[in-house]
């Protein structure tokens, strides 16, 4: 019952306001089916609401850098997204920045440093695509073991969305495979993991999205806006690495899309629209539909701005 009446409510949704959501999250509809997990999600969704930042705005990334978060987009801070995607059944690590949303966005963005040191590119001059994919689905089909016994679906890497590509004047990563999962139906959702990467001086910061097949291809562009936003601090730069000092990662550019890359792979995507529990998806189609709405976060952060004013003239 839990899962009819709020599908039906999300059917009702736009991307016009947030608010609209937690209408389609309905007391009713929980008390229907009152369980932890879904009240969890529920209040997930809620506090990630309300810490929404909505764009253009200068978002600091730990000590690292500057996303110059542009009009049209909304980020949710640490703490909050952590909270959301400990409900969706992801755990983050220390090096989760947080996660951002937007307006023509149909999946999310998770947002991480990695301090893995310095990391050479040379290999990107001499890559072959199809023994990364290789690697790639060698890696995942080992995970999936683990995957087994968190009782996290498995999943299959079957090909290519878009080949690794390395630009090594911004020193910026874009590729993406399509995945699947191995106990998906005929007609369900595909999920897809577009992964963007700019490497600094002591690592590299990843802005991934999750979404799925029929929208990855208008995303796109929305994520590498995203990644262009990103700017190193002065300092921590690509550009400012010292030989003598500092350290350098032990695995090449390559790494990123073969075996490390596998290990993350397939977490991101059992919290994307491949999951049969639907509660997850409910959670997922909630925090895209509307949290990146400037007319919902315009008004309230106009409303925050107004009783600021008011309270300061009392």
């Amino acid at each position: 019952m839990f899962e009819r009446s709020v599908m039906q409510g999300l059917r009702a949704c736009t991307r016009a306001a947030l608010c609209a959501i937690l209408s389609c999250v309905t007391p009713a509809a929980i008390a229907a089916d009152p369980s932890p997990q879904q009240a969890e999600v529920q209040a997930a969704i809620e506090a990630a609401r309300n810490a929404a930042q909505d764009g253009p705005r200068d978002v600091p990334l730990g000590q690292q850098a500057v996303l110059k978060l542009p009009e049209g987009f909304a980020y949710i801070p640490v703490a909050e997204a952590r909270r959301f995607m400990t409900a969706m059944g992801n755990p983050t690590g220390d090096d989760f920045l947080g996660l951002v949303v937007g307006e023509g966005l149909n999946g999310f963005v998770s947002v991480r440093f990695e301090a893995s040191g310095y990391v050479k590119d040379d290999d990107a001059r001499s890559w072959d695509a199809a023994e990364l994919l290789k690697n790639l689905q060698e890696g995942t089909e080992a995970g999936n073991e683990e995957r087994r016994r968190r009782g996290i679906p498995e999943f299959v890497v079957s090909g290519w969305v878009e080949k690794p590509a390395y630009d090594a004047a911004t020193h910026r990563l874009v590729w993406s495979a399509s995945l699947r999962n191995k106990q998906q139906q005929p007609g369900e959702d595909q999920g897809v993991n577009y992964n963007t990467y700019v490497l600094g001086r002591e690592g590299y910061l990843s802005l991934n999205l999750v979404t799925d097949m029929g929208a990855v291809e208008a995303e796109k562009p929305l994520a590498r806006d995203l990644l262009a936003a990103v700017s190193f601090n002065d300092g921590k730069r690509y550009a400012d690495f010292n030989a003598s000092t500092d350290k350098v990662a032990e695995y090449g550019l390559a790494a990123l899309v073969g075996g490390i890359a596998a290990k993350k792979l397939g977490l991101l995507a059992a919290i994307g629209v491949a999951l049969a529990k639907f509660w997850k998806l409910i959670a997922i189609a909630a925090i895209a539909l509307g949290a990146g709405a400037r007319k919902y976060l315009g008004r309230k952060n106009a409303q925050a701005d107004n009783q600021a004013q008011t309270d300061s003239q009392a």
